[in-house]
């Protein structure tokens, strides 16, 4: 990936200082907030999806798989991808059918609820999502790209967020600072 010049300066400082600069004062703390969090998103997002492009998954399917891998018998409950992974139904249904459609999960039946389907990691699945976990290890996870400090307090203040925004009741289990 071609890195591209630095600007000569921070477009989102600059941004906050228009937004000031325009009397919305009382709202350029929260822009610009919204506006780096999104950005460091992108940065993450293109090392991440760099990293998987030679798997054929994107983050969505490799989140489905290794959340399979991660359960004790490899399988769960579509509503349980759904609720775990917090995205739509809809998402996860599409995601579900690439990845059946790709041989790495089968759906099947509920063998207790009539109408409610389990999603079920293949061995092909399986070997897959341990090799792209590796990769993601080795080349984004290992070093996001800040300190270890700063990783475990940016972790902290979005579980913050999260627990505000209704995503968990409890933070606790942590996982031990990074």
């Amino acid at each position: 990936m071609v890195q591209p010049r630095p600007l000569p300066v921070d477009p989102l400082a600059e941004a906050k200082r228009q937004w000031v600069a325009h009397g919305w004062t009382d709202a350029a703390d929260g822009m610009t907030v919204v506006t780096s969090v999104m950005r460091a998103q992108q940065l993450l997002l293109a090392r991440v999806d760099a990293t998987l492009k030679p798997f054929a998954l994107s983050f969505a399917r490799y989140e489905v798989l290794r959340l399979l891998a991660f359960s004790r018998s490899g399988r769960l409950p579509l509503s349980s991808v759904v609720a775990r992974l917090q995205v739509h139904a809809t998402t996860i249904t599409s995601t579900a059918e690439r990845l059946v459609r790709d041989g790495l999960v089968i759906r099947e039946p509920h063998p207790h609820d009539g109408r409610a389907a389990l999603l079920s990691l293949t061995p092909a699945g399986r070997e897959l999502v341990d090799r792209a976990t590796t990769a993601l290890n080795a080349e984004v996870f290992a070093d996001p790209g800040i300190s270890t400090e700063d990783a475990a307090e940016l972790v902290a203040i979005v579980a913050r967020m999260r627990k505000a925004a209704g995503d968990f009741a409890d933070p606790r289990p942590q996982p031990e600072p990074l």
